[in-house]
C-alpha cells in the first residue's frame, strides 16, 4: 500500500520524497550527490567534513565543502569529538552557504573512532548532549544526526541517545541499524530503529542494507520511519532512488533502466568526475566507481566483473575509458570486449 503519511520536514524544509542518500567519504562527492538528485533522491548529505577548520585548505576537504549548483537544501556533514570546534565548524559552514548541518555520530572507521569521533561518541552521552546542545545553539539552520544502535551489543543506548538529541533541539535523526563493533558485518537490525521511533516525535530515517525498493518498503512498515537512507545500495546503482520513491508512491515497481539509460548515465557521471577532479584524480576515482556499476550490472557474472575492471583499471586517460563504455554498452561487442581483455582471440 502506498504511504500516505505527510512528507518528512527538517526545519522548515519539506522533503519531496522518502528516500535519502546517506554521506559516504570518498563516495558522496559533488558529482555523485548531483547524479542521486537528479534521479530521484529526496535530500542527498555530503561527506563527512572535519570540524577543525585549520584542516580545511587541503584539496580533499576543499572539494568535501563544494556545493556549487547544487539544489538545495544543502546538507553538510561535520566530525569531532570537541563541543566547541564542532560548533564553531557548523556556524562557518552555514555562513558558507549550509542550510543543514548534520552531525556524525555514526562513522565506525577506526581513524575516525581512535579520534573520539564518530561512533566512539556513542560511549559518552554527556560529551554527545553537550556537543549537540552546543552546535544547535551556533546555528539558525537545522541540525540533524546520524548514530548507530549504540557502541556494541552490551552498550544498545540508541534509545537514550535519540531523547537527548530531542531534547538538545536537533530537528531530524538518522539512525544505522548496526552498532559500531559491527561495522559493516552481518545484517542490519531494526527494532532498535523501531524503538527510537517510539521514544521521540521528530522525523526518523532508517539506515543500513536498503537495497531495494521492497526492502524499503518492509523497514519503513516495520520502524514506522518517516524515510529510508540509502548508502552502499546506491553505489553502482544510482537509479535506485527513482525505484524506491516510485515502490512507495504506486505500490509497484517502475522499468529498470535499460542499456541506453545506463550508458548515458555512466558516462555522464564520468564527465562530472573530470571536471570536478581533473585528469589524473577523476582517471583514478572512477574506477572504483565502474567497479560498482558493473558489480550492479546483471549481464556480467564476477568473472568477467573481475575482467572488466581490471581492463579499465589499466587505463591512463578520460578518453580511453569514454571508449571503454561506449564498447561496453555497443550492442553485440561483450563478447568482443570480453575476449580482449582476457586475451582471447576470435578466431
Amino acid at each position: 500500500m502506498p504511504d500516505s503519511r505527510p512528507l518528512p520536514q527538517i526545519g522548515h524544509h519539506r522533503l519531496p520524497n522518502r528516500v535519502i542518500l546517506a554521506p559516504m567519504a570518498g563516495v558522496t562527492d559533488r558529482p555523485f550527490r548531483q547524479l542521486c538528485r537528479r534521479l530521484g533522491a529526496g535530500l542527498v548529505v555530503g561527506e563527512m567534513v572535519t570540524s577543525d577548520p585549520a584542516l580545511w585548505h587541503t584539496r580533499k576537504s576543499r572539494q568535501r565543502m563544494d556545493h556549487r549548483g547544487e539544489p538545495g537544501p544543502r546538507a553538510v556533514q561535520i566530525a569531532g569529538g570537541d563541543a566547541a570546534m564542532l560548533a564553531e565548524a557548523a556556524r562557518l559552514n552555514a555562513d558558507r552557504g549550509a542550510e543543514i548541518i548534520d552531525i556524525n555520530m555514526g562513522c565506525p572507521a577506526k581513524k575516525v573512532c581512535n579520534k573520539a569521533a564518530g561512533s566512539a561518541l556513542l560511549r559518552d552521552e554527556a560529551l554527545v548532549a553537550e556537543i549537540l546542545e552546543a552546535v544547535v545553539a551556533a546555528v539558525d539552520v537545522p541540525v540533524t544526526l546520524k548514530i548507530r544502535t549504540g557502541w556494541c551489543a552490551a552498550s544498545n543506548n540508541g534509545v537514550r541517545v535519540a531523547r537527548l538529541a530531542e531534547s538538545a533541539g536537533i530537528q531530524a535523526l538518522a539512525v544505522h541499524g548496526r552498532h559500531r563493533q559491527q561495522r559493516y558485518q552481518g545484517e542490519a537490525e531494526y527494532d532498535t530503529i523501531a524503538a527510537i521511533k517510539q521514544a521521540v516525535r521528530i522525523p526518523v530515517f532508517a539506515n543500513g542494507d536498503i537495497d531495494s525498493p521492497r526492502k524499503a518498503a518492509r523497514v519503513l512498515d516495520y520502524t514506522g520511519a518517516d524515510a529510508v537512507m540509502i548508502g552502499r545500495g546506491a553505489q553502482g546503482n544510482p537509479w535506485i532512488f527513482r525505484e524506491v520513491d516510485h515502490y512507495l508512491r504506486h505500490g509497484h515497481r517502475c522499468p529498470p533502466p535499460d542499456l541506453h539509460e545506463r550508458a548515458s548515465v555512466l558516462r555522464g557521471h564520468l564527465v562530472a568526475l573530470h571536471d570536478f577532479y581533473g585528469d589524473y584524480m577523476g582517471v583514478r576515482i572512477a574506477r572504483k566507481h565502474l567497479g560498482w556499476y558493473l558489480a550492479a550490472d546483471c549481464r556480467f557474472d564476477a568473472g568477467r566483473q573481475r575482467a572488466l575492471r581490471a581492463a579499465f583499471n589499466a587505463l591512463e586517460y578520460p578518453d580511453e575509458q569514454f571508449d571503454f563504455i561506449d564498447d561496453l554498452f555497443r550492442p553485440a561487442s561483450d563478447a568482443d570486449l570480453y575476449r580482449a581483455t582476457n586475451g582471447i582471440s576470435a578466431a
